[in-house]
């Protein structure tokens, strides 16, 4: 019998499956552990604080004040303010896909979403875990220091970090940064 994504085993497969990507050797050890712990919806959300009495009910909505609850899968993936950093991305990388479904899933697929090529597979890695990363310090920014950045800083914050990420593990370019800028599938021959 063939196992759909959408079938409880299909689910399981991409969970596991996230659990294993978070670990990148581009990408910062915190940043990876950081993602694993999102991955196991173990991250102090408001959420996950009110179900370990933490919090209190009144303080577990958005902080951008759309009036849910702030779980892991709101926060990261479906809330309108950091959502749409997702269309954001996808759009500066060329690729579709996913949309509003539960973090690791998003994740495997995410990963996944410019080709089963190992490359390709790579740089969606790191530009998802340095996608989480972002939202979570903006975050972060917002509930103790009540600033945030718009979305378009976020972008050009991912475009800048998952640059300097790549440098700094010794993958030579021979491009500029505007290049990266527009079209980094490009500028890694992943096209």
């Amino acid at each position: 019998m063939l196992r759909t994504p959408g079938d409880g085993i299909g689910i399981l497969l991409q969970v596991e499956g996230a659990d294993a990507l978070v670990w990148h050797k581009h990408v910062p050890l915190k940043v990876s552990i950081f993602a694993w712990r999102l991955v196991k919806n173990r991250l102090p959300t408001r959420s996950n604080l009110l179900g370990r009495g933490v919090l209190l009910p009144a303080d577990a909505g958005c902080l951008l004040g759309c009036g849910l609850v702030e779980t892991s899968q709101h926060l990261f993936i479906s809330c309108d303010f950091y959502g749409t950093l997702w269309f954001k991305v996808r759009s500066w990388l060329g690729v579709s896909g996913p949309y509003h479904i539960h973090v690791p899933e998003h994740f495997f697929q995410f990963s996944y979403s410019a080709g089963g090529v190992r490359a390709r597979c790579s740089l969606m890695q790191l530009v998802w875990l340095l996608s989480v990363w972002t939202i979570w310090n903006d975050r972060n920014q917002r509930l103790f220091n009540s600033t945030g950045s718009s979305i378009d800083q976020l972008l050009d914050r991912v475009k800048r970090y998952s640059l300097w990420w790549l440098k700094a593990n010794n993958v030579v370019f021979v491009f500029d940064s505007q290049l990266w800028w527009s079209s980094p599938l490009t500028c890694l021959g992943l096209t």
